[in-house]
């Protein structure tokens, strides 16, 4: 460990200064400069997903984005060490696409509701139930779960994975809705799961037709793991990346995005000028991750992410399918 911690804590509080109050600051500031310096000595470095707060995305990591970026971007990598602050299904998808490499998740028990809901005899099953019919694996599952399909995707591409394969029809795992989504877009038939994310499928039509009576002329970004009556009422749907973009590009006055609330506090730190209307769905999985839990697993080297390797060579294959395309 480095003797002497570098002062940058306190000049990387401008990036979130408009999320978070000065008084708050000091909480943070003693954790961030330790991180910053255990990255140096360990040679390594922070994916965070769009769903952290912004103390975690915008102060201590190397590369954000959604899962398709943090995939991407994890196999580009040279550190030694990658944490991801995340959930755990991203924290093995890091671990197949950088074999070689130590992966550390801050606390393994980050879940997720939708990778909770399928395993690998359900997709088993589903094959036997459809024979020959080919499976899409939403990245929001395990690395047991993806080595028994046949290509990934992720919200931001799965229409294009879906029409990719020209076949007429595709079994979509394990969001229903948004396998119902993506239906509603593409001739492809597609056969889904009963696996919902917590965070998305609590948002509802009445909801956004209540926020725009309450704020005439707002703007509605919805996930695509949103119900699909929800993404019906909204004004644009896409990934947490394609809303990002959205409102980069669009710049609306007003906006509300239908998705985990960190996502609006982390726009909105670089977006002083917009509105951010927040319903704020907290994803509890992606709120076990903090400050303390990445320096400790820094400090202490804790908390690796292992595979095993007959499973990992098969996912590996269906993540890689996916990137390819």
């Amino acid at each position: 460990m480095p003797d002497t911690l570098t002062p940058r804590a306190p000049s990387l509080y401008d990036k979130v200064k408009t999320v978070i109050p000065a008084i708050e600051w000091p909480v943070f500031a003693d954790d961030i400069e330790a991180i910053l310096a255990w990255k140096r000595e360990r040679n390594a470095v922070i994916l965070a997903h769009n769903y952290q707060t912004p103390e975690i995305y915008h102060c201590v990591s190397d590369i954000v984005g959604d899962s398709l970026a943090l995939a991407r971007e994890a196999a580009k990598t040279d550190a030694s060490v990658i944490v991801l602050a995340g959930v755990h299904f991203m924290a093995e998808t890091a671990k197949l696409l950088n074999p070689q490499k130590t992966v550390l998740i801050p606390d393994p028990g980050a879940g997720c509701s939708l990778a909770a809901s399928i395993t690998a005899e359900d997709v088993r099953l589903m094959r036997k139930r459809y024979p020959g019919v080919p499976v899409i694996t939403y990245v929001n599952t395990s690395a047991a779960v993806k080595a028994e399909s046949d290509i990934c995707c992720t919200s931001g591409n799965a229409k294009k994975i879906v029409e990719s394969l020209g076949v007429p029809t595709v079994i979509m795992l394990p969001d229903e809705y948004l396998a119902q989504n993506v239906a509603a877009e593409t001739n492809v038939k597609i056969i889904a799961w009963k696996g919902h994310c917590e965070v998305h499928e609590r948002f509802t039509a009445a909801e956004i037709r209540e926020l725009r009576e309450r704020y005439p002329g707002i703007v509605v970004l919805a996930h695509p793991e949103c119900p699909p009556e929800v993404v019906a009422a909204s004004d644009f749907a896409g990934s947490t990346a394609a809303m990002a973009d959205y409102v980069d590009r669009e710049r609306p006055g007003r906006v509300v995005l239908m998705t985990e609330c960190s996502m609006s506090d982390n726009i909105a730190a670089s977006h002083a000028d917009i509105d951010f209307v927040r319903p704020c769905n907290l994803c509890p999985h992606m709120k076990q991750i903090t400050l303390p839990k990445i320096r400790a697993a820094l400090e202490n080297m804790q908390f690796e992410v292992t595979i095993d390797p007959a499973i990992a060579a098969n996912a590996r294959r269906a993540v890689e399918r996916m990137l390819a395309i």
